[in-house]
């Protein structure tokens, strides 16, 4: 499912997005019969993306869009958005500070 959301996002021009490997825990109960949790390790672990996205308020509400729509199976194990405040950014080759270090 990451690929197809990191698709969808440079489509439409957001750059910008980490993407992280990692294992994930999904409870039993909650897991489907057929998917790609059946590929479990035996402590449940499955493989799972994280993708992080700094954007600005006005992108925010299109960037969850598109992730709902190429990320959604209607199946547990889907994922999850937040969305938080950053205070700060600052970037360290260009020692811009503010919007333009996104």
């Amino acid at each position: 499912m990451a690929e197809k959301v990191l698709d969808a996002l440079l489509e439409r021009g957001i750059r910008g997005v980490s993407v992280f490997q990692g294992r994930g825990f999904v409870p039993h109960a909650q897991r489907p019969a057929q998917s790609s949790f059946d590929t479990a390790t035996e402590d449940g672990l499955v493989a799972v993306a994280k993708l992080e996205i700094v954007s600005s308020d006005s992108a925010a509400g299109a960037i969850i869009r598109i992730i709902q729509e190429h990320a959604h199976t209607g199946r547990p194990g889907d994922g999850k958005i937040f969305v938080l405040d950053v205070s700060a950014a600052h970037d360290i080759r260009t020692d811009e500070g503010g919007a333009s270090a996104c």
